[in-house]
């Protein structure tokens, strides 16, 4: 059967069990942990339907501690509080609520999942072990993504929790460099992993990948929604006359 069949029926399977969480729940706001463990399910599936190589061993090491940590982080942020403004609005807003929800959401998502992947699925698919310094290149791309995202993130937890900062702005660390430096690392870390893919024979067709995670998350369903939601405010817009919208840069 072709591998890519394979990779596509699993990741049916992984999100029509994720849309069945949802109806349980009531929350469809479990797409977002979805996301983080997508990839690791695609990532090693593709590595045992492919030859080994250490290359591959390591790519997939990375993306699954990228994946659980952002999951677990997701999944921590969302417990204990009513579903994700997103999703509720949608759930208020569409009719034929629970159709739209199974392809506009999950289906969907698993789709952006397949192409945002397709840089991993390659470095499986070629097995090869020779050594390449765009391979060294990749992976500090990827660590200074990963770093970017899981330092700013740790920073946004620990100022939400003190409550004396309940209703404020997070100016402070990476966020006083870019408003959002942790879209910025996940950005660049599957950017990272391209690099890797793209000095493959026939992997720069990978491109796909980065592209879509970049384009999703400048605008469409990441910067925009969370600029949309805090517009107006003061201390937002003043944030934003001195403050780099994404790539860090030292404040104006």
């Amino acid at each position: 059967m072709n591998s890519y069949l394979v990779l596509g029926l699993a990741l049916l399977g992984y999100m029509v069990f994720w849309y069945l969480v949802s109806l349980v729940t009531k929350r469809n706001d479990v797409a977002d942990v979805a996301w983080g463990l997508g990839f690791p399910l695609l990532g090693w599936t593709s590595f045992i339907l492919s030859g080994f190589s250490v290359m591959a061993l390591v790519v997939n090491v990375l993306i699954t501690v990228w994946g659980v940590r952002l999951a677990w982080h997701i999944y921590r942020r969302h417990r204990g509080k009513p579903e994700d403004s997103r999703y509720l609005a949608w759930r208020q807003q569409w009719q034929h609520f629970y159709f739209r929800s199974f392809w506009q959401v999950f289906m969907f998502q698993g789709v952006l999942i397949f192409l945002v992947a397709l840089p991993v699925i390659t470095i499986n698919a070629s097995a090869t072990n020779g050594f390449s310094y765009w391979y060294i290149v990749g992976l500090t791309v990827w660590l200074i993504g990963f770093l970017f995202e899981a330092v700013s993130d740790w920073q946004l937890k620990e100022f939400t929790r003190n409550v004396e900062n309940k209703g404020k702005l997070m100016t402070r660390g990476l966020w006083k460099y870019s408003r959002h430096p942790n879209y910025f690392g996940e950005v660049t870390l599957w950017w990272g992993i391209f690099i890797i893919a793209g000095a493959l024979p026939g992997g720069l067709y990978t491109i796909i990948g980065p592209l879509t995670i970049t384009s999703l998350i400048l605008f469409v369903s990441g910067i925009p929604m969370l600029e949309k939601k805090y517009a107006g405010r003061v201390d937002f817009e003043d944030y934003k006359k001195r403050t780099s919208i994404f790539v860090p840069l030292p404040p104006r």
